[in-house]
Formats: structure tokens, sequence, C-alpha cells
């Protein structure tokens, strides 16, 4: 995994310890709409999610359980190889922290920046 050097001291919502850059600069990158089952593991506790976007700074997900702003997760994403082009999927090993946890029809919205990360074949 790559090692992500992080601030603690420095309020998790507001700041990507990875580049210092503030939340709202961090949007900016391309999402794509990509909705794909996940497994989440947030303070030993494991959840179901569907990814809504992903972007080079992280993911958006859909949830029925609020994960806490702060909370360090781990989770893998399986990507298509159509969707890739790839001739076989891509498994991508996450570590990140929820930076944005929100109520959307129903569902938690759970906003995690990637900190680490790992590609595989799969």
């Amino acid at each position: 995994m790559r090692d992500v050097p992080t601030e603690t001291d420095k309020d998790p919502t507001l700041q990507d310890h990875a580049n210092g850059k503030h939340y709202e600069e961090m949007q900016s990158a391309p999402r794509f709409p990509l909705h794909l089952p996940v497994a989440l593991k947030a303070q030993s506790q494991a959840y179901e999610a569907e990814t809504q976007n992903i972007s080079a700074n992280g993911v958006l997900f859909a949830m029925d359980n609020d994960v806490p702003v702060g909370s360090l997760v781990d989770f893998t994403i399986l990507l298509p190889g159509d969707v890739v082009g790839s001739s076989t999927n891509v498994q991508i090993d996450c570590r990140g922290r929820v930076v944005r946890s929100f109520e959307d029809r129903g569902r938690r919205g759970v906003g995690v920046v990637i900190d680490e990360y790992r590609f595989e074949r799969a």
C-alpha cells in the first residue's frame, strides 16, 4: 500500500492530510458515476455499501448505516475489466477516512478520502 503522511492535529473534515488541500478543493477532481457493491470495514464493524461516484481523491458511498466523520475505513473496490480497459477485473484495496456523512433519500451518503491504496489484478 502507498503510505501517505497524516497530520492528526487538524480537522479531518476540512483538510486533506496528504496534500494540504481543503475539502472544497478536493471535490474539484472529476467524478465517475460507478455503482459497485463494496464491503466496508470501520471501527471493527463490517458494512455493505454501494459506490455512487469515484474520483482520484475518494469515493462517495450509499449505505444504510452511519459511519462517523473521522472514522478510519478499509474497503476493496472491484472494477470490471471492461470499465478500465482491461481483459481482467482490477481490485483496489483502499484505506481512508470519512470526511462527510449525510442523509440522502432514506440512506446515508458517506464520503471517504483515500489515504492508501494498492492495485491488484483480480
